[in-house]
């Protein structure tokens, strides 16, 4: 057997574009629509299609391994991020590029732009082009195609993100802890009235801090009110029309937790348009610990997380899952390694 070739997909019974066709219950025309991004192609029916090839774990022609030990080869390490604007991402990429520089291999960047399809597509596409191993933040909170990639042994750390269920190994922050800790912060400070401005509900990470909110008020035998729970449903910037629908309640909050400095960053601009006096009328409290917040005014209260090592730790793990992998033939069990987070307080609080 040529050591080029893993020996899964020597072994394998090989899946043809006919069996995509007649598990998606379509035409061989359509299923090839979709691979080629020619032609129109309904997106309920692409997403059929995607599903199957996910399923039948769909792989076009036989890619050279980048994963054997005894190569020269650079391996090929496909990093999957929702977006670049959002600044903790460019710094979980450095971390882990410059780990993998040192290592011998290339990262290749995938941006989803949160949309699910995009995540399972460049999953595929970079399986298919020999990629050894993904670096995931994950843009969904359910995982049926990360279970597949496990299933077919395909190493991948998730970061800053986690799922339903442990089936990779994930490098992130306890998000309930924080967000908990952050808010028991505001109400020793003596706010008694606070809002938060939510992240979308469909991350986990999201979730798992609206709980932690949720929770610091209820142990401290304060109210939980609906309406003072900002939700993420039309991007960022929603929040400015929301924040100023807040202030038109008689009783205004005295504090808004942010579960991101972006969103703070937002909250802040439509207070000050408002009139309202940060933090003497209401405090603002962020988290990441994005550079910029250290240079808004006032500057931003948040909640820090070690973003660059997060991305460094994720690599290594990945590196030693891929080793592992050569040395036993399967993958390791998952993992979590949670990092550590600090409150930085500044003058928002």
């Amino acid at each position: 057997m040529s050591k080029d070739v893993p020996h899964d997909i020597l072994t394998r019974k090989r899946i043809r574009i006919e069996d995509v066709a007649r598990e998606a219950g379509v035409s061989i025309t359509t299923v090839s629509r979709t691979l080629n991004g020619s032609g129109y192609v309904k997106e309920a029916t692409r997403e059929k299609v995607l599903a199957a090839l996910e399923s039948l774990d769909y792989r076009p022609g036989v890619v050279r391994s980048t994963v054997d030990p005894e190569t020269t080869e650079e391996r090929i390490i496909c990093m999957i991020v929702p977006s670049i604007e959002n600044l903790i991402f460019p710094q979980i990429i450095k971390g882990a590029e410059e780990y993998l520089r040192k290592h011998e291999c290339i990262l290749s960047l995938c941006i989803t732009e949160e949309d699910p399809m995009i995540e399972r597509e460049s999953l595929r596409r970079m399986r298919n082009q020999g990629a050894a191993g993904f670096l995931i933040c994950s843009a969904e909170r359910k995982d049926r195609h990360l279970r597949i990639l496990r299933e077919n042994q395909v190493p991948a750390v998730l970061l800053n993100r986690s799922t339903e269920e442990e089936i990779y190994s994930t490098v992130s922050v306890d998000h309930f802890q924080a967000a908990y800790d952050a808010v028991r912060y505001l109400i020793r400070s003596g706010r008694r009235k606070i809002a938060i401005a939510s992240g979308r509900e469909e991350l986990l990470l999201y979730q798992e801090r609206l709980e932690g909110y949720r929770r610091a008020l209820m142990d401290a035998g304060l109210p939980v009110k609906e309406n003072w729970i900002m939700r993420d449903i039309s991007g960022r910037n929603g929040f400015y029309r929301k924040t100023i629908d807040l202030l038109k309640d008689p009783e205004w909050p005295d504090a808004i937790f942010c579960a991101s400095d972006p969103k703070a960053f937002v909250v802040m601009r439509a207070l000050q348009d408002q009139g309202v006096r940060i933090p003497e009328e209401i405090a603002v409290m962020g988290f990441d610990n994005v550079e910029i917040s250290a240079l808004v005014e006032p500057t931003l209260t948040t909640v820090a997380q070690p973003s660059q090592l997060i991305g460094e730790t994720g690599a290594r793990l990945l590196l030693k899952q891929i080793q592992y992998k050569e040395e036993h033939g399967v993958l390791p069990k998952p993992s979590r390694t949670v990092m550590p987070t600090e409150l930085i307080v500044r003058k928002s609080t």
